[in-house]
């Protein structure tokens, strides 16, 4: 498996963003360089799952979070997510919100019954 580390770097300036964070604070509260962090949101390095956990620690959110665009099980965050986004709609949105998630999804499921078929095809 290969971990995509822009995602992961990604994740990490969004919950530092959200918790009002500068880099140089986690840096500091993850025992790391700030010239670290600045890679890491950049997807520029690699960090050891020591780091990663520092930083979790740091940011108050679970690795989970974090790693969840390289996880097979992470339905949970995408989840929270997608109820963080319906918390703070206006109520008049929430329906088109809900149209929109319902649309995206029946093309997504569209296009993964075609990909099959064409799959299926190729092999005969």
């Amino acid at each position: 498996m290969i971990i995509d580390y822009e995602a992961v770097g990604l994740r990490i300036r969004a919950a530092r963003k959200k918790a009002g964070i500068t880099r140089e604070a986690l840096a500091n509260d993850a025992d790391v360089s700030l010239r670290f962090i600045s890679y890491i949101e950049k997807g520029q390095t690699k960090m050891s799952l020591e780091t990663l956990v520092s930083i979790a620690n740091a940011l108050s959110v679970t690795t989970d979070d974090l790693l969840c665009d390289n996880l097979v099980h992470a339905f949970h965050v995408y989840n929270k997510e997608a109820q963080e986004v319906f918390d703070k709609c206006a109520k008049r949105n929430a329906p088109v919100l809900v149209g929109i998630l319902k649309a995206a999804n029946d093309v997504l499921e569209k296009d993964d019954r075609f990909q099959e078929r064409l799959k299926s095809k190729k092999e005969n």
